[in-house]
């Protein structure tokens, strides 16, 4: 079941030009499947109106504090929700949230809730580092509530550019996600995913490299921060954004993947080896371009480090070591044969050669095999969705493990 799935959210918003935003942000909680209710203060009702929400939502708007007929709808509200976003949240929201003020419907709420809450601030960056401002945001943070840092970037009309930005809708959506999620089992564990492909230098323009894009990488590293874990991301050139809430290590080479990946290792509960790094580098790097002109140019090639064998000596006891083979004969032969050669736990096979799987597209088909035998075949899905499926197969060894 996906985080949002009859899940109920309370969308505040409060007065702000942020407030565009926020439209945009109840389109993708409703898209991921949560019924949202908004509550408008009153200055958030002069920048969007609440037909808007509606529009994006399919549902009312809340009603204010003292709408005849709504007596106790802050009471209702707070009971049936599963958790409250406010995003906007200006600094007058944070100064009467923190001194537990109730004068309107969205304050009257947040003290009424036990679910949940994210806070997402917005306004000038002067306004942000005073020092009230923060210690608001503090007291916040220190009740439970997550209040997330604004965003660095173009401010109001004329005012440059500084912190002050509401955070982005899919940044806030993501970090809702986390609190929704009902899986607690990666809480607390560190994970390092890798992905992406890496390069490896002919010239100084020029490399070898794969078609890797990244995606299954970034979805794996997504959903384990999603479930709790505190992930690393070592990763090569991205077709795809960085996921959210995740450490990123930026590489380009195998060697610089395989040492990225040694750093994190010792102390890794799981290690996600979903990177493709290159199997072959120049024996030579010219230390100019190659020409053109003359005679064709010979390259001898060499093979790279091998990251998981060469890092075995640093995983620590218990750890779960997941390992991927992209193959285009006999798969599941050589997953295993890899698999046993690299001390893994698990492999996930699948063919190059297929339509919808591999490299470069959102959608996969895989074999999981894993060391005591076991084979698990689901079927083409997207990316994101398979993650999910590795995730529980590392979850239950993990469990075993403990």
């Amino acid at each position: 079941m996906r985080p949002f799935d009859r899940r109920r959210v309370i969308l505040g918003v409060t007065g702000g030009i942020a407030c565009y935003k926020s439209v945009t942000l109840a389109r993708l909680l409703t898209q991921a499947g949560a019924a949202v209710d908004v509550i408008l203060s009153r200055a958030a009702r002069e920048f969007v109106g609440a037909i808007t929400f509606e529009a994006v939502t399919g549902r009312p708007v809340a009603p204010e504090i003292l709408a005849p007929g709504h007596a106790l709808a802050h009471i209702r509200l707070a009971r049936e929700t599963d958790l409250v976003i406010v995003a906007p949240a200006t600094a007058d929201l944070l100064a009467r949230a923190a001194q537990g003020r109730a004068d309107d419907q969205l304050t009257a709420v947040l003290l009424a809730t036990r679910a949940p809450v994210l806070v997402a601030p917005a306004m000038n960056d002067g306004m942000w580092s005073h020092v009230l401002v923060l210690q608001n945001a503090q007291v916040l943070r220190a009740i439970g509530h997550t209040v997330l840092d604004p965003d660095t970037g173009p401010l109001a009309f004329g005012e440059g550019i500084g912190p002050g930005r509401m955070p982005e809708p899919e940044t806030i959506l993501a970090h809702a996600s986390r609190l929704l999620e009902t899986s607690t089992v990666l809480a607390g564990r560190k994970v390092i995913v890798t992905a992406g492909p890496t390069r490896e230098a002919l010239d100084p323009v020029r490399f070898i490299s794969n078609h890797s894009s990244g995606r299954m990488g970034v979805a794996l590293a997504a959903a384990a921060w999603r479930r709790g874990a505190d992930v690393t991301l070592v990763h090569g050139p991205l077709e795809v954004p960085l996921p959210v809430g995740v450490g990123c290590v930026r590489v380009h080479s195998t060697a610089e993947m395989r040492e990225a990946v040694a750093a994190a290792l010792p102390t890794a509960d799981a290690l996600i080896m979903a990177a493709a790094p290159a199997d072959f580098g120049a024996a030579t790097v010219s230390a100019q371009k190659l020409k053109k002109s003359g005679a064709t140019p010979v390259i001898a090639l060499e093979h790279t480090v091998d990251i998981l064998e060469s890092t075995r000596a640093l995983r620590r006891p218990g750890a779960v070591i997941m390992g991927f083979a992209l193959e285009t004969t006999n798969i599941e032969a050589h997953a295993r044969e890899k698999m046993q050669r690299k001390g893994l736990d698990f492999i996930v096979a699948n063919d190059a050669t297929e339509d919808g799987a591999g490299f470069g597209v959102d959608t996969n088909r895989v074999v999981i095999l894993d060391a005591r035998g076991g084979r698990d075949t689901p079927p083409l899905m997207p990316k994101t969705q398979l993650a999910e499926v590795l995730l529980d197969h590392v979850i239950a060894a993990l469990g075993t493990a403990s």
